[in-house]
């Protein structure tokens, strides 16, 4: 993918971040939940811009000590099946690293393939399940982790 750019997110994103976060989800998390983790310590929030101007993906990554979790990563539906998941993905972890995290873990629903694919693409691997974690529909949650070096 070319002409990728990653940023931490502004409060300027929030209104395309909420859009492609409805788009994505069955349980989308609202404008405000975005706008006040902005402000938390520990949280870390990037866009990927392609092209430059418009909020192509996002993630939300919680780093608290040595630990992170990948609370979410969307890409908006008509850019998707282009890498740029994948490169955003290998960003937020470069950043985890540099945070001094040592292990990322995620969520992911036992139906989301592309999701599992593109997570095992970067080494994570799956610990366990969470049963009935997601709802509309009812579905459990695969456990990935991934040991940054």
């Amino acid at each position: 993918m070319t002409e990728l750019l990653f940023r931490p997110m502004v409060p300027g994103d929030l209104p395309e971040v909420a859009g492609i976060e409805g788009d994505t989800f069955s349980t989308p998390w609202r404008e405000t939940t975005f706008r006040s983790l902005l402000e938390r310590p520990g949280v870390e929030m990037w866009i990927a811009e392609h092209p430059p101007g418009i909020v192509a993906a996002y993630a939300v990554l919680w780093c608290i000590h040595d630990e992170g979790e990948l609370a979410n990563l969307a890409v908006r539906p008509t850019l998707q099946r282009r890498g740029i998941g994948a490169e955003l993905l290998d960003c937020v972890l470069g950043v985890a690293q540099e945070r001094g995290v040592k292990s990322v873990y995620l969520e992911v629903r036992t139906s989301n393939e592309a999701a599992q694919t593109l997570y095992a693409s970067r080494e994570f691997q799956q610990v366990g399940v969470r049963r009935n974690y997601y709802d509309r529909p009812k579905e459990d949650a695969w456990i990935f982790v991934k040991r940054l070096v």
